[in-house]
């Protein structure tokens, strides 16, 4: 069973004092590391809504290795691309950060998909990359309306014959040859 997707926005306490119940306390809201890409944002749309200046759709929020990341898919697919090197065993096998994947892929070369969503840019950001099966999951979980009913590459590798895909139809998740031609969407994620 996986976990709520639980977003605070503002948090006010107020406290009274017991011996002066006419003086109030008040905490400030809670302060959030932000990265410098967020700051320029006013504040976090809800799921499925376009973030400005965050180059596509809002999906919520994930935990990865490093924490928890906003994740924005791209607010359209990038074209049907194979995900490569058929019949190669390649270091891709992370199913929650695609990020950790497609540097992989787009450094080995010959990697039609993980590269299509790495040269993807939008409102001037550059740091897309190929959705791990984890993150493509993400967005069929939240924000299933987002995508063409059809199937769309992960950077995660099954084998070497086989990546996995999600087919955005009815969610169903399995590995399919790598010269194959698939839907590529872009995302991007950052430490909140």
């Amino acid at each position: 069973m996986k976990s709520p997707l639980i977003q605070i926005k503002n948090l006010h306490i107020s406290f009274l004092a017991a011996e002066t119940p006419s003086v109030a306390t008040t905490l400030e809201p809670f302060a959030v590391k932000r990265s410098s890409a967020v700051d320029n944002a006013t504040s976090v749309p809800a799921l499925g809504e376009f973030w400005p200046g965050q180059g596509g759709i809002y999906a919520g929020i994930r935990q990865y290795a490093d924490g928890l990341r906003h994740v924005v898919f791209s607010a359209e697919d990038v074209g049907e691309h194979e995900w490569g090197a058929y019949g190669v065993e390649v270091e891709a096998s992370s199913r929650i950060d695609g990020r950790i994947n497609s540097q992989v892929l787009t450094a080995n070369g010959g990697h039609p998909a993980a590269s299509a969503a790495a040269n993807y840019t939008a409102d001037g950001l550059t740091d897309f990359y190929l959705p791990s099966i984890g993150e493509l999951s993400h967005g069929w979980q939240f924000i299933p309306e987002h995508f063409k009913r059809d199937w769309h590459w992960s950077s995660t590798q099954r084998s070497a014959d086989n990546a996995f895909y999600v087919y955005f139809d009815d969610g169903d998740q399995n590995g399919y040859g790598k010269s194959n031609e698939l839907r590529v969407r872009p995302v991007r994620s950052w430490l909140i």
